[in-house]
């Protein structure tokens, strides 16, 4: 079969989607190409559109084209809760429960020594600050005075994820933070995104 290399970067470039492999690519790569190059061409006009708008929120650092995020600036949230995911898709899957109201903190990832990612790399140190603020003279703010009070760990239950959800709890602690993690109504070894609404929405009613 003839080839180029117009064709094999393509193929290459969707292999980078997650769950695609060698022959799911080269079949997406045929078929925009054959029977829907308008389609191609809105694909890859929305891609470098998403690249070039899309930042991470200034407070819960989730996926936006503003400084801050909808939900961070939208007053009716209950702003004395925080919970903490992962990913944006995880808290797109908690907001589609409608059972929480609080705010977010996204740390775009989860600690896995084995692969490198440590706390600095999921931002703990920039959620440790946004739960527990200091005052002017650099001061841990008193906790009848921070806007925080309650800080939900939404880690998934995956290894990798308990062990942030442990290292997170112990740190907030620490700092007199009041801590609450998912009920296991969320099966162990499964991620949010997955999970279907009303077991999430059991799960978070039921933290512990």
């Amino acid at each position: 079969m003839a080839n180029s290399n117009a064709l094999e970067g393509l193929t290459q470039a969707l292999r980078k989607l997650p769950g695609v492999g060698a022959k799911s690519a080269a079949r997406m790569a045929f078929h925009l190409l054959q029977h829907d190059k308008p389609g191609a061409l809105q694909i890859a006009r929305a891609m470098e559109h998403a690249v070039n708008s899309i930042r991470h929120c200034t407070l819960c650092n989730t996926l936006t084209e503003q400084e801050v995020c909808a939900t961070c600036a939208n007053p009716q949230r209950d702003r004395s809760k925080l919970c903490v995911v992962e990913t944006p898709a995880d808290q797109a899957a908690l907001e589609r429960t409608l059972a929480y109201r609080g705010l977010y903190f996204v740390l775009m990832g989860k600690l896995s020594p084995l692969d490198g990612v440590g706390p600095n790399d999921i931002g703990l140190q920039k959620l440790f600050d946004r739960v527990v603020p200091r005052d002017e003279r650099g001061e841990p703010l008193p906790a009848d005075s921070r806007e925080v009070q309650e800080v939900i760990l939404a880690t998934n239950f995956t290894a990798e994820g308990e062990a942030t959800a442990h290292v997170i709890a112990q740190a907030l602690k620490s700092r007199g933070v009041q801590v609450t993690r998912l009920a296991r109504g969320v099966p162990v070894g499964s991620e949010l995104e997955y999970v279907d609404l009303g077991t999430i929405a059991h799960a978070l009613v039921d933290r512990r």
